[in-house]
């Protein structure tokens, strides 16, 4: 194959089929991709960074707008770290509750997913009915938290709000309403003709693939890799709940879609037992304002796969580092190797069917220069002309559209 066979298509950072922004460059053989490669940058926020110039509190709220969907996974990650620096034990009402919304925010992603991945497909009408039943759960976190996105429920040495017992019939009764609808979903992944030709053999990852990229969540797990958090080095009161890892063997997007809606059925089951098992008592234990030294990672099974935080501390009320690796970091460059051989169509449920999230992935790109050396810190306005010689060697030059904006704005 020549230079001349392949064509090079760019998909993003802005395109119809993604909802963030990110970068992918397919080089093609006519309608076959035989190479992806990924770039990632357009979404940096620096929280990472800012969380050192912020309280240990103040952090937490921060890092749970990492992601609108995985807030709550953010949020424990990061407390859980803090907590065992600190020797804090969190009461067990305080671990029950903090679980019931872990699982209360899976459904909410898993249900959210299932709408996204029939809208890539042209599957509209699976899009308006999940989306209708993900309504439920929104409407229970609203009422138990407060808040539909970003609950702020966690703080460091337990959760901000208890439940009442009316409450609780609430979660129960919701929670058999979307049992029985989620079993119209099983139904339709098991036996739809259309749904079932459409998701098998696309973006397949082999179980190998899936050991030697280090990949996580339903992703892996679809490719039979049993590894979930949950059971593998339980945190809160998972170790308490009766629960089965949901695993399968097509390792396509198809088998990814069998496990979300597999996962879904235990997720109702866990809800059942945490609202029976609920100890009373308090629901969060004292925290000291400064944190002593120490360090610790914390793992978290969000619905996309393992999130993990490292934290460290110096004995102050601001942390000295905070790590958070998000499970679509090690998953998005498994959608390469998932895009070899397979259709240019195929690639937005290819990638949809990682559940990527760009917010909770993205990174700074850190330059360099011909010696290898980092080229330090910028300033935004040196960032700023950074971009616009880049740009002008490349023969893009806005200079003289700036100035007639300028011109056009001192006029007004």
């Amino acid at each position: 194959m020549t230079d001349r066979d392949v064509i090079k298509v760019p998909l993003g950072p802005q395109h119809p089929a993604l909802k963030e922004p990110g970068n992918f460059i397919l080089s093609m053989k006519g309608e076959l991709v035989t190479e992806m490669g990924v770039r990632l940058g357009y979404n940096h926020r620096g929280i990472e960074k800012a969380c050192e110039q912020r309280s240990y509190l103040n952090d937490l709220y921060l890092l749970e707008r990492i992601c609108g969907i995985c807030s709550h996974s953010h949020s424990t990650a990061y407390v859980q770290a803090v907590e065992e620096i600190a020797g804090i034990q969190v009461p067990p009402r305080g671990l029950y509750l903090r679980t019931l919304v872990a699982e209360l925010e899976r459904v909410h992603s898993h249900l959210l997913w299932l709408g996204v991945a029939g809208h890539e497909i042209g599957f509209d009408t699976l899009l308006m009915y999940s989306w209708r039943d993900r309504e439920v759960v929104m409407d229970l976190l609203a009422a138990l938290t407060g808040n539909r996105v970003n609950y702020g429920f966690n703080t460091i040495g337990g959760v901000r709000r208890d439940i009442t017992d009316e409450q609780k019939l609430e979660v129960l009764k919701a929670t058999d309403t979307l049992e029985e609808r989620t079993k119209y979903y099983a139904e339709l992944a098991g036996h739809e003709t259309t749904l079932i030709k459409r998701l098998k053999d696309v973006g397949r990852l082999s179980k190998e693939d899936v050991l030697r990229l280090g990949v996580t969540g339903p992703t892996a797990r679809a490719s039979g890799v049993s590894r979930d958090v949950r059971k593998d080095d339980p945190y809160a009161v998972y170790a308490d709940l009766d629960f089965e890892v949901i695993t399968s063997d097509h390792c396509d997007v198809y088998g990814r879609t069998l496990v979300r809606v597999g996962e879904l059925m235990q997720t109702y089951k866990m809800i059942r037992q945490l609202l029976t098992q609920l100890p009373d008592g308090a629901i969060a234990a004292k925290a000291p304002r400064k944190i002593p030294k120490g360090q610790a990672i914390s793992r978290y099974e969000a619905p996309r796969g393992e999130d993990f935080h490292f934290v460290r501390g110096n004995g102050t009320d601001k942390p000295e580092r905070v790590k958070v690796r998000a499970p679509t970091l090690v998953n998005m460059q498994a959608v390469s190797t998932m895009m070899k051989g397979g259709y240019l169509a195929d690639m937005p449920i290819t990638l949809a069917a990682i559940d990527p999230c760009f917010s909770c992935t993205d990174r700074m790109i850190e330059l360099r220069d011909e010696s290898d050396t980092a080229c330090g810190e910028y300033s935004w306005p040196a960032l700023r002309q950074l971009g616009i010689s880049h740009h002008r060697a490349l023969g893009i030059d806005f200079t003289e559209l700036s100035k007639k904006l300028a011109s056009r704005r001192d006029r007004v």
